[in-house]
């Protein structure tokens, strides 16, 4: 089951006080990225951030879910009607993920 258009626009509206949120459609559901750098995967209209020791002690709940079959653990976020709590949550996310890669050109 893919995610409806209107949950991933209220998550980019909820996560949005983190900076510039942008979803991109990745295999039937969409990767979310702040300022640029991919931090978690909305998912049958469910929130996945990337796993990151600096966000664990800042999470209601540690839950570690697959978003899909195959995937890497990410933590699942349950509680996505908290505006300053998901902002604060992707910013300390994106603040531990490494830089983001320059393309190589062709």
């Amino acid at each position: 089951m893919a995610s409806s258009i209107d949950f991933v626009q209220y998550i980019v509206d909820q996560c949005s006080g983190a900076g510039d949120i942008v979803t991109k459609k990745m295999f039937g559901d969409y990767g979310i990225y702040c300022n640029g750098k991919i931090f978690g995967l909305i998912c049958d209209d469910c929130l996945y951030l990337k796993p990151t020791e600096a966000v664990r002690p800042l999470l209601r709940t540690h839950e570690l879910r697959r978003p899909y079959e195959g995937a890497k653990h990410y933590f699942y976020i349950a509680d996505v009607d908290d505006h300053e709590y998901l902002s604060k949550l992707v910013a300390q996310t994106c603040k531990a993920l490494p830089a983001r890669k320059p393309r190589k050109s062709k």
